[in-house]
């Protein structure tokens, strides 16, 4: 119920109104979003490379409401692949298609992810498409396959394990070695649509995750040691220890080396267990947001974990 609710206030306009001039809430979005601009967003990326760890840039900014805005946003990534590339950083790059005007016109945002995706092909950048909310999943799905058919190669797709429809997704999208990043799940779906109980979100994301590192062991993977070389098949998004250890004992039971399961996680999240598993000798690639639009991001990652919230309350009590 706290989830939901918390997952409707992040498409709130009001609420964001509201909560967007506390400087509590700014505060503590500092704790998840790197910065308000692509220069706080390199400082973050610089300090975790050089930790070792490899990061996804998200220039935050979701459900545009014109094609002046979606343009916008398609020329900002193209310089910003251009900027990591004369930083000489190591980041590949997150994008959501209701950012490019999904939701305006679909071919204005096939347009726009085909610009994205060539462009970043110059600098052998990866660009990962977001999923969103259950109603945009069949077209994102599309514009992928549409790229792909192209000879686009340098794109993946990031699948929710919450949705029932994801397994059988997945199991298609890996006969053409589509590069997948596996979360949880974040947005507010009705029953029929995803499942309700965690029990059920975890035990589909460790179906997937099984499913994942099969089509690794089918495809074959490259270490993720620079991002001008493709990440592995089998991205594993999350901060479960649960599903961390399941991916690990079944990628051991395969056969499949460590340099090809990449565990992924949020920018200021749990990163003493980001540092245990790359001592352990796995890629970690730290998931990097930027921008002014941090809302309905910060909403979100309050949703996820109860903790977070706590955090949040104690503090805008305090004062």
């Amino acid at each position: 119920m706290l989830r939901a609710f918390l997952l409707y206030l992040s498409n709130a306009v009001w609420a964001r109104n509201i909560v967007t001039h506390w400087r509590i809430a700014r505060r503590m979005a500092c704790r998840f979003v790197a910065g308000d601009t692509f220069e706080d967003a390199l400082k973050a990326i610089y300090k975790l490379n050089e930790k070792g760890f490899y990061t996804t840039l998200d220039n935050l900014g979701e459900n545009v409401i014109s094609s002046e805005e979606a343009l916008k946003a398609t020329d900002a990534y193209i310089e910003i692949f251009q900027r990591l590339h004369d930083e000489g950083v190591k980041s590949s790059c997150s994008v959501k298609l209701s950012q490019l005007g999904l939701e305006l016109d679909y071919d204005l945002c096939l347009s726009n992810m085909r610009c994205i995706a060539t462009h970043a092909a110059e600098f052998g950048t990866l660009v990962r498409i977001d999923m969103e909310d259950s109603s945009t999943v069949d077209r994102t799905i599309q514009i992928y396959h549409t790229l792909r058919a192209e000879d686009i190669t340098n794109i993946g797709l990031a699948i929710q394990s919450y949705l029932r429809r994801s397994e059988e997704d997945v199991l298609s999208l890996l006969e053409d070695g589509t590069r997948i990043r596996l979360c949880k799940g974040a947005y507010n779906e009705p029953p029929e649509v995803a499942f309700p109980q965690k029990r059920d979100v975890d035990a589909s994301y460790d179906r997937i995750t099984a499913h994942m590192i099969d089509g690794s062991q089918a495809h074959g993977s490259e270490p993720a040691s620079v991002d001008g070389k493709i990440p592995p098949i089998a991205a594993i998004g999350t901060h479960d220890s649960k599903r961390i250890g399941f991916a690990r004992e079944y990628a051991k039971s395969v056969g499949l080396p460590k340099e090809a399961l990449e565990f992924q996680m949020l920018y200021g999240i749990r990163s003493d267990l980001q540092e245990a598993l790359q001592a352990e000798g796995y890629p970690v690639r730290v998931y990097v947001p930027f921008g002014t639009e941090w809302y309905p991001y910060f909403m979100r990652r309050l949703a996820e974990r109860p903790a977070n919230l706590w955090f949040f309350i104690t503090a805008l009590v305090r004062g």
